[in-house]
């Protein structure tokens, strides 16, 4: 499959995410890395979003909450080119009613290329890294072949079953 370049710009656009249990985590981490966050464009979900908004003092594009499509929407965004990356810090002990939507946006970061962190060790080496200072060439797999592939749909239907 042939790949095509996406440019990152100099000013990220960073979706944060967290589950209940490690909201305070990831307010902690971005309290430390609030001037480096500040340089960038920030999405959150729900709560996490109003927290973030209200702790670090920065303007924070707040979606729904993740249960209530946050997490899809952010998925949206990653599919549309609106979402650099995604730092989210997901809790692996306690059980997620919408744990589909978290594999479906997983799973769309992974798709799309985007760079993923979901603790804050990896958040750490991901905002640290001089890959942030400027412009980055993301290589996407050209889905262009997968979208206009041909598909056998079997044998015609009966015209007299239609």
């Amino acid at each position: 499959m042939s790949h095509k370049k996406i440019v990152m710009v100099q000013d990220k656009k960073i979706a944060l995410v967290a589950h209940d249990n490690k909201k305070r985590d990831l307010l902690e981490w971005a309290m430390f890395n609030r001037d480096l966050l500040a340089h960038h464009e920030v999405y959150a979900t729900g709560t996490t979003g109003e927290a973030l908004s209200q702790q670090l003092g920065l303007r924070i594009t707040k979606l729904q909450s993740g249960p209530l499509g946050g997490d899809q929407q952010i998925g949206a965004k990653i599919v549309s080119n609106e979402i650099d990356f995604l730092i989210f810090f997901w809790d692996p002990l306690e059980p997620q009613p919408h744990d589909p939507d978290v594999k479906a946006l997983l799973r769309m970061a992974v798709v799309w290329n985007i760079p993923i962190a979901c603790n804050r060790a990896s958040a750490d080496f991901m905002i640290s890294s001089p890959l942030m200072e400027g412009e980055y060439n993301r290589l996407v797999p050209d889905y262009e072949e997968y979208r206009t592939r041909k598909i056998d749909w079997g044998a015609q239907p009966d015209q007299n079953h239609v």
